[in-house]
């Protein structure tokens, strides 16, 4: 069997053990019979378990990175993008519960050098929402009175709420990735689309 199928093999059986069993319980015992091979092989091919869990942390931020990129409608009006894109997102964490596990929980709580391989991962992301979300503006506006700080902010509030959302669509019965989108997209887009037409909230005087 070719190199890059064995590892993959090996990878997809780590994936699948961090994600359900968490990084300090899942061995390298499981994960080699799991894919079918001897432990000695998944050292061979992967060295130890720290760079075998460096691995799928890059390989799923990749996918989940992807995954949303390709999803968003190009040249589509912005809520109609920014729809897609969530569709994109949460059909990807859905299909994919373990790599989410991995990303979502594993790595970010068990310190470096995981953590700095998931915010490489989230800050893609935030740099892509930072981009439809100012080009929103942009068409909502033509010049846009949104500053640009204001708009990272509202990048960084966008995909917090969807990682969150993310975890508790997996962890509940019965919500699929389009209704875990809608749900976001009912919270965020209300404001969004006051902001896009130049309405903001103030605080009423006391």
């Amino acid at each position: 069997m070719p190199r890059a199928v064995r590892e993959q093999q090996m990878m997809d059986a780590a994936v699948q053990t961090f994600g359900q069993r968490g990084y300090r319980a899942a061995s390298m015992d499981e994960i080699a019979e799991l894919a079918g091979v001897s432990k000695p092989l998944v050292y061979l091919y992967l060295n130890s378990k720290e760079e075998l869990f460096t691995a799928c942390i890059r390989r799923e931020a990749q996918a989940l990175v992807a995954a949303v990129q390709a999803g968003v409608e190009t040249g589509a009006a912005a809520d109609r993008q920014l729809w897609s894109g969530l569709g994109a997102f949460f059909a990807h964490t859905a299909s994919n519960p373990d790599g989410w596990s991995v990303l979502h929980r594993q790595a970010r709580t068990h310190g470096e050098p995981f953590a700095s391989e998931v915010a490489v991962m989230r800050g893609e992301i935030v740099a892509f929402v930072t981009g439809l979300i100012g080009a929103a503006a942009r068409e909502a506006h033509g010049d846009s009175d949104l500053l640009d700080r204001d708009v990272a902010g509202l990048a960084e509030a966008l995909v917090g709420a969807a990682e969150s959302l993310a975890g508790w669509a997996n962890d509940t019965d019965g919500v699929s990735a389009k209704d875990a989108a809608a749900t976001l997209m009912n919270f965020a887009w209300a404001g969004l689309g006051n902001l896009m037409r130049g309405e903001r909230w103030v605080p009423s005087p006391r």
